[in-house]
């Protein structure tokens, strides 16, 4: 008689794991969540947001791509969970919704209770930290679908914002202001190139010290991914913010364009903020092209907002006295009909 155990799936240890995570995935929980953990589907309840005018849900998913690959080298598994939260709660912030809750897949080779929980805190403190509850989730044991080892991670996450405050774009002009907020790093794109740069081309190792600093190439690359959640929300109940890209995947090239009315583009100084180490020893590098570095990694800046000109100066110095993030003047929107390069990095 041969069991599931035999064939590589372990019921018992992945039992063993949903009771290591229920404290973490309990301490994410807010006013709206409905019903318990371990039920078949997650609830929330909308009854808060009642007196919205015309309340929308907005949803995201993304994963945290091959920065995991990283992580799992090194056997650190308590960041890669920010990651992936701050990728999906990012981008809710960019039209203006509060996130509300999130659900995580987890795929492994052979399931260790222990490494879950890792995974599964850095969900949670992410969570905790933008009030984004934990409803459910997946852990799904896959013996032969990935190498020894290996797992791989996508979240969801559902925002809600009143139709009349969605922010997309429509009212930027030009003259207005770009202002961008710094980076933590790499977060969590752009490391199929980094990878390669680092470990093929300068021929590193992740226990190596960064050039200069005091830090490895390992904590380097795993910084987790910044939250702009809190300070976002804040910045929408003071201020009129016109446009919000989060500036992942395509860098600021091919980000900021998604939001820009048609007949609009940006010039942006790549001198008006301070570049992370990361990225000053990339530049040093010579390795990458100018065009690819900003259409690859976000350079320093993790997120921008669009704002009217005569209040830029005030929208920057509040998020620099008040958040816990910082800002600059990086830029400004300008005619530009090419639909090629809408973006010009001087």
């Amino acid at each position: 008689m041969i069991s599931y155990k035999d064939s590589g799936v372990d019921i018992d240890s992945g039992n063993k794991a949903v009771e290591l995570i229920k404290k973490h995935v309990k301490d994410t929980a807010t006013s709206g969540v409905f019903g318990g953990i371990g039920l078949f589907s997650g609830g929330f309840d909308l009854s808060e947001y009642k007196d919205m005018k015309h309340p929308i849900l907005l949803a995201s998913t993304d994963g945290v791509g091959t920065k995991l690959l990283v992580a799992q080298k090194l056997g650190r598994h308590d960041t890669v969970g920010i990651d992936l939260v701050a990728m999906c709660v990012n981008d809710l912030i960019c039209q203006g919704a509060k996130p509300l809750f999130f659900l995580d897949y987890i795929g492994i080779d052979v399931l260790k209770p222990e490494k879950i929980e890792e995974i599964v805190k850095g969900i949670a403190k992410a969570c905790k930290e933008t009030s984004t509850a934990i409803v459910g989730g997946e852990t799904a044991e896959l013996p032969n679908m990935y190498a020894k080892d290996e797992y791989d991670l996508a979240g969801f996450s559902v925002g809600i914002v009143d139709k009349d405050k969605i922010i997309d774009g429509q009212d930027i002009k030009e003259g207005n202001v770009v202002i961008g907020l710094a980076s933590s790093g790499l977060h969590s794109n752009g490391f199929s190139l980094a990878r390669k740069l680092f470990f093929e081309e300068l021929e590193m190792k992740l226990e190596d010290k960064f050039f200069d600093t005091d830090k490895t190439l390992a904590d380097i690359l795993l910084e987790p991914t910044k939250l702009y959640v809190n300070t976002i929300l804040k910045l929408i109940e003071n201020f009129n913010i016109l446009g919000i890209a989060n500036i992942t995947g395509g860098g600021l090239l091919e980000n900021i364009p998604r939001i820009l009315p048609d007949g609009l583009g940006a010039e942006i100084d790549k001198n008006s903020w301070d570049k992370l180490d990361v990225f000053e020893n990339i530049i040093k590098s010579k390795k990458v092209s100018e065009e690819e570095l900003y259409r690859t990694f976000n350079m320093g800046i993790g997120i921008t907002i669009i704002v009217e000109e005569e209040k830029a100066s005030e929208i920057l110095e509040y998020i620099n006295k008040n958040t816990d993030d910082k800002a600059y003047i990086i830029g400004k929107i300008v005619k530009n009909e090419s639909q090629d390069k809408r973006i010009d990095i001087k």
